[in-house]
């Protein structure tokens, strides 16, 4: 988002790093990366760049900016 970018939002990847540390622990204990089931992030975050968004004449809800997990101004 330093970029200039308006509005990001995806997966939380610290979670993701820690989620992963779970399966190597697993494969190094001996389980095999094949019998281990695929997951899908479990927690997002959303950023939105107020800057950017007054750059280009958009107002963005105070509803979305309170949901936000960061408001870059």
């Amino acid at each position: 988002m330093v970029g200039g970018g308006l509005v990001w939002y995806g997966p939380d990847e610290p979670d993701n790093y820690r989620r992963a540390a779970g399966y190597v622990d697993r494969i190094l204990r001996g389980e095999k990366p094949a019998d281990l089931p695929v997951q899908a992030p479990t927690r997002y975050e959303m950023v939105i760049n107020l800057k950017t968004s007054k750059s280009l004449g958009i107002e963005v809800p105070p509803t979305l900016q309170a949901r936000a997990n960061e408001l870059i101004e």
